[in-house]
């Protein structure tokens, strides 16, 4: 089997029944915040984009770029399709030319032609992806891989009970906003950063051990940020809390551990993968000194690319639109039927909206619990986002559904909150169309109803085995510590003595000491 790295979580695999290119990203995304690092629109896509199948593993826009996929992927392949609870996919990729598909079933085998097998796993929560992400298996001639990209199962034993895997591809570098954007001082953004940063690496490695592959392959990040004014997220300035660490700071850290069996996907980078070994040549001499240059590498990428981001920004602008009568008339009904969303938001949300010359500020409200969108009436609220008023705009003018796969990904605004994370903000906010406000809707109530009966024991506490946050299995990655539960597979922390969630509102844990009762969650 062949491994060739195309930058970011893309890949193709070749073996001998066929060969499949996984998430082609080459153009910005998110508001042209986001490139892939290192630069790969210059590898010989007409080539790689000839393939027998295409997977796509979820709409994130560093996984789903439509442009590429129209012009340089072959239309006769093959999409191999995640069980997603809506049509949304697939009919993106049907409008862009795709007509062949296989619809997969979740943790499924599907066997195809010439001895091909694969299986993807679909995860489903309002809070995966854009409502969904997935990972994808293939094996051919007792050769196993798994692309994991950035999903995040709650555990991989469904993978491990097909045999042992040979490469395991999965994320290990930041791919969120927080808490760059959050106006917080610097010692305290920092602190979280790093915070975040270990945290992303031992969840990294838990996963690793659980599968136990023969070769480990650090994919999907980190992004570059080639816009001036991001420009200080990109991790060359020897900041400890940048959570977009890259694929040789992953090397060094793994490395530190006593392990040696990682592989860096470099864009070009060829591994010939068999039952025994690993055979990797990369397009530049030395990796380690290719990392060593990153800054002045991006300073020349920066430039190259800087008429691409000032041709996207010339685009955004439409004065023509009054963004408080059009997000009434797009977010009100889409207010009066959440239930379960708007409860857990639980008050207002404010937009202020910077004008084009930075000199006034338009403030709305979007208002959970009075079902509206109105001006800002100098009230306290839950949430505070600032941007530009044209990336409203042009949310608008494109009738964008999922603001988090656009907005906030792009991390062109800043962020204030009270209290904790609240999680149904996100939620809503990539939930503005009537298919996924419906299917979130339902899928937390189903989720409200269903009591985890099962108990465990972690040190002297009792608690209920799956995390009430999106059931990840605790006997793997709960740890307890002074009374408090974290959750290591998205750091989710409780107080077992309540059984109060510290990290977002609501997600009661039921707990007791292992010589007392067990308590209610409800």
């Amino acid at each position: 089997m062949r491994l060739t790295g195309t930058g970011h979580a893309s890949m193709r695999i070749d073996t001998p029944a066929g060969s499949i290119l996984c998430d082609p990203w080459v153009n910005p995304a998110y508001f042209a915040s986001w490139f892939p690092f290192p630069d790969n629109s210059q590898l010989d896509w007409e080539t790689l984009g000839d393939v027998d199948y295409l997977y796509v593993s979820h709409l994130h826009r560093d996984h789903f770029d439509a442009e590429h996929l129209k012009r340089f992927v072959n239309k006769k392949a093959t999409v191999l399709l995640p069980e997603y609870p809506t049509s949304q996919l697939e009919d993106e990729l049907r409008e862009l030319g795709f007509t062949s598909f296989i619809r997969t079933k979740s943790n499924e085998v599907h066997a195809l032609d010439g001895g091909l097998n694969v299986m993807i796993q679909a995860l489903i929560s309002p809070t995966d992806g854009p409502i969904g992400d997935s990972s994808l298996w293939v094996e051919y001639d007792g050769i196993r891989v798994l692309n994991q990209n950035d999903a995040r199962p709650a555990d991989l034993s469904v993978f491990a009970e097909l045999g042992h895997v040979h490469a395991h591809m999965l994320q290990f570098s930041g791919a969120i906003w927080y808490p760059m954007v959050y106006e917080l001082p610097e010692a305290a953004k920092r602190a979280f950063g790093k915070q975040k940063r270990d945290r992303q690496l031992d969840r990294t490695v838990r996963y690793i051990d659980d599968l136990k592959a023969s070769y480990v392959f650090p994919i999907a990040g980190p992004p570059c940020f080639l816009d001036d004014d991001l420009w200080q997220f990109n991790d060359i300035f020897g900041d400890e809390g940048n959570i977009f660490p890259d694929q040789q700071w992953f090397s060094d850290r793994y490395r530190e551990l006593g392990r040696d069996n990682e592989v860096i996907l470099l864009p070009g980078t060829v591994a010939e993968l068999t039952a025994d070994d690993c055979k990797v040549a990369h397009p530049v001499p030395d990796v380690r000194e290719f990392f060593a240059n990153k800054k002045p590498y991006l300073v020349q990428m920066r430039e190259r690319k800087r008429p691409v981001i000032e041709a996207e920004k010339a685009s955004w602008r439409h004065p023509e639109i009054d963004v408080l009568a059009e997000l009434k008339r797009r977010i009100e009904p889409l207010l009066e039927e959440s239930i379960y969303m708007a409860k857990g938001v639980g008050g207002p949300v404010r937009f202020d909206l910077v004008s084009y010359d930075g000199e006034s500020v338009e403030s709305i409200v979007v208002d959970f619990l009075g079902k509206e969108v109105r001006p800002y009436a100098d009230e306290k609220v839950r949430y505070r986002f600032r941007t530009q008023r044209e990336l409203i705009e042009h949310l608008i003018y494109i009738d964008e559904g999922d603001w988090v796969n656009s907005l906030f990904l792009s991390c062109r605004f800043s962020a204030a909150r009270i209290g904790q994370y609240n999680e149904f903000i996100y939620a809503f906010f990539k939930c503005l169309s009537e298919e996924r406000l419906q299917y979130a809707e339902g899928w937390y109530d189903e989720h409200e109803r269903t009591t985890d009966a099962e108990d465990i024991t972690l040190g002297d506490w009792v608690v209920q085995r799956r995390c009430p946050h999106l059931k990840a299995d605790l006997t793997r990655f709960g740890k307890v510590e002074d009374g408090v539960l974290t959750c290591q597979l998205h750091g989710w922390k409780f107080d077992l003595a309540s059984g109060k969630c510290l990290t977002s509102v609501g997600h009661k844990v039921r707990a007791s000491r292992a010589d007392e009762p067990a308590q209610s969650a409800s």
